[in-house]
């Protein structure tokens, strides 16, 4: 091998990863970040030449669905073996550690690890370590749970499977519940896999493709025995008033009711939002079951350090008054932090860390659906799938059972575990605009496609509007799709398009905290060439439009109560009387007194309003490219293609201003340094001094 060569991946590497895409692909059979998939098999140590057996697991926090090889433990088996005979006191003079002490084991796998980097290893590294076969699948399947989290989960499961399959009664996921799989695959050569009560299934085989099989017979034998032996409707008859509303009165509801509950749910760290009115789910919240359900919380482990312990959920049927909604909603949610403060001390022990906040990540309303809640949208979306997948294991448990999910201090024990807090220490520290969503104006080009994605990679969740949709679909795609970037054609001169474009922020992300007014044209004609038209246009783009979309958006900021920015690309047209540019000076001036109004009377909701005020942007720019640039150039007497170097040498600095720089301002003026400037306009101009403030 030279320098230069690429290991080649090991065929067991190659095979597991294979089964993790094939199976994390399919939803129902895990969650995206849940589960754990493993290998064993022989490799070369570099230092001695021989063979040694090696463990390759998922890492903490890694999806299978998605897995890489960089995203897997690898440890030495000989040395994870040796650590659980330690454990067990086997070793000469050894004391048995016991459950009460597997916390310690996990800093100990350090020590089994094989070579540098790679993942960390997980809580359940020692599940596959330690059970003797060469592939092991821990899933989290829908029809899995169904059993895992019936009330009479063991019997269910030995009428299903015989002894092709046991059960384990509930553990909490760690060292002991991997010596205890270990014992049961031993002891037990016929059996496949194990049903995990509260938690999920684990499988083995001697081959990638027998483990697959195995992990998928053990989910479809359930999913038969459900079909065969379950209830038709085992959530109850739909309650009166509480049937899903129809799709467009659904998302008109759904879109009033994101700004308010993403203000509340962010009490105490802001939050973005994720909305789902999937099938499953309103049918949940039609039934009559669904409020006896929905107070016992999720089981899996998985799925309340991502739900929390129970959701929010309105007690009002589907077409209640939206103020009866919004105020019952504000009373719940107090009623939701007392309580979970209450938990909280309930559980709590010297050693606890702290509370995490007390605000819901999971908000249920009859009629219209589900809203999630998370640090950004990627989070806030996988806790409402993971919700969803709690629904449908309710619905299996209902159906052959009585659902039964873990008691309410295994949750705690969970939920507030110290390997956990350690795990939420090791997130890099958020961007600094990460929680805020964006609204860019004219966003699908030149200074605003330049904006969209500077706010983006400071970490904000953008919405992309612009006439063009095609424009606006492919930045939205290249900034990273829907869990990034949203794309809505708008044009801001008409009223209903405005409105739609902030209801699609509130239904994509939950609110926006910063709308960036760019939307413009130009039209460079002399005062007497100037038409009725021509004025028209340009006011109702830039004067017109800007007024839209900043009351439009006033409206979710004070809905959602977390205060925002609003800030409009202006021009140093709107101080500098240019020639040949009667309309277009005039509507950029309306727009620099909009900024000072709306700073008044926006500042007592901690709303801001200020304005950039950038030179003219040639290169880049949608407006120059679309004629503007021609019309300037035969007003200065110079060549279009060196209108840019023409007007960077009336300036101070002798600089081009690009549309990169006005987005740099938008981002200076909305990243928080700047907390105490509202009213003000920024220069973005390489200094004019016509064009100074004064």
């Amino acid at each position: 091998m030279t320098g230069t060569d690429t290991p080649a991946v090991h065929p067991e590497v190659a095979a597991l990863l294979a089964r993790g895409h094939r199976l994390g692909a399919d939803r129902r059979t895990t969650n995206y970040g849940g589960g754990n998939i493993s290998a064993k098999g022989p490799a070369e140590d570099p230092v001695t030449g021989e063979k040694v057996d090696l463990l390759w697991v998922k890492g903490s926090g890694g999806d299978i669905g998605t897995l890489t090889e960089s995203g897997l433990a690898v440890l030495r088996v000989d040395r994870l073996r040796a650590l659980a005979e330690g454990y067990l006191g086997r070793r000469g003079g050894a004391v048995a550690l016991g459950p009460e002490r597997e916390d310690d084991m996990v800093p100990a796998l350090d020590y089994c690890l094989h070579g540098r980097g790679g993942a960390a290893p997980s809580i359940d590294t020692a599940m596959h370590g330690l059970v003797d076969a060469a592939h092991v699948d821990h899933l989290h399947p829908e029809a899995g749970l169904a059993f895992a989290t019936a009330a009479d989960g063991a019997q269910l499961t030995r009428r299903c499977f015989g002894d092709r399959v046991l059960w384990v009664p509930w553990r909490r996921p760690g060292f002991q519940l991997g010596v205890d799989i270990a014992a049961i695959a031993r002891d037990n050569p016929q059996a496949i896999g194990v049903v995990l009560g509260g938690h999920g299934i684990t499988a083995w085989g001697a081959t990638s493709d027998e483990c697959e099989a195995r992990s998928l017979e053990i989910i479809r034998t359930i999913d038969r025995f459900l079909a065969d032996h379950g209830r038709a409707e085992p959530f109850g008859a739909v309650r009166d008033g509480y049937a899903a509303l129809a799709p467009d009165p659904r998302r008109e509801r759904a879109a009033a009711l994101a700004p308010v509950l993403r203000g509340l749910v962010s009490t105490d760290t802001r939050q973005i939002g994720h909305f789902s009115d999937d099938d499953a789910v309103l049918d949940f919240l039609a039934r009559e079951a669904h409020p006896r359900l929905a107070a016992l919380g999720t089981s899996c482990p998985d799925h309340f350090l991502r739900t929390r312990v129970r959701p929010m959920l309105l007690d009002l049927p589907a077409d209640a008054p939206l103020s009866d909604v919004v105020a019952r909603l504000r009373a719940l949610h107090q009623r939701y932090r007392t309580e979970y403060a209450d938990y909280y001390r309930r559980h709590a022990g010297p050693d606890s860390p702290p509370m995490r906040g007390a605000d819901p990540t999971i908000v249920l309303v009859p009629g219209v659906g589900m809203f999630s809640f998370g640090r950004d949208k990627a989070t806030a979306r996988i806790a409402g799938e993971y919700y969803r997948n709690a629904i449908v294991a309710m619905r299996g448990a209902e159906a052959v059972s009585t659902y039964a999910p873990i008691d309410e201090a295994e949750k705690f024990r969970i939920e507030y575990w110290a390997l956990e807090e350690a795990k939420l220490r090791r997130l890099p520290p958020p961007r600094p605009l990460a929680g805020r969503i964006a609204l860019v104006t004219g966003g699908g080009s030149g200074i605003g496609a330049a904006t969209a994605r500077r706010l983006a990679a400071e970490g904000a969740a953008v919405v992309v509007a612009d006439r063009d949709g095609v424009a606006a679909d492919r930045l939205a795609a290249e900034l990273g799709g829907p869990d990034r970037a949203s794309a809505v054609t708008a044009d801001v001169t008409d009223t209903t398009a405005v409105e739609a474009a902030l209801a699609r922020a509130a239904v994509d992300f939950g609110g926006v905290d910063l709308v960036v007014n760019n939307a413009g044209l130009s039209l460079s004609r002399p005062l007497l060439q100037t038409t009725d038209a021509d004025w028209d246009r340009q006011h109702g783009v830039m004067a017109r439009g800007s007024f839209l979309v900043s009351r439009a958006a006033a409206r979710v900021m004070i809905d959602q109560g977390l205060g925002g920015d609003i800030i409009y690309v202006v021009s140093k047209n709107s101080v500098f009387a240019g020639p040949e540019n009667v309309a277009y000076g005039a509507a950029k001036a309306d727009q620099a007194h909009q900024v000072r109004l709306l700073a008044a009377e926006l500042g007592g909701h901690g709303v801001r309003v200020n304005g950039v005020n950038p030179d003219g942007v040639v290169r880049g720019s949608g407006i120059f490219a679309a004629g503007w640039g021609a019309q300037r150039a035969a007003v200065y007497g110079v060549p279009e293609e060196e209108l840019g170097a023409f007007y960077a040498q009336r300036t101070l600095l002798k600089r081009e201003v690009l549309p990169e720089h006005v987005a740099n301002a938008v981002f200076v003026l909305a990243a928080g340094e700047l907390s105490h400037t509202t009213g003000t306009h920024l220069p973005v101009d390489a200094g004019v001094p016509a064009a100074f403030l004064r």
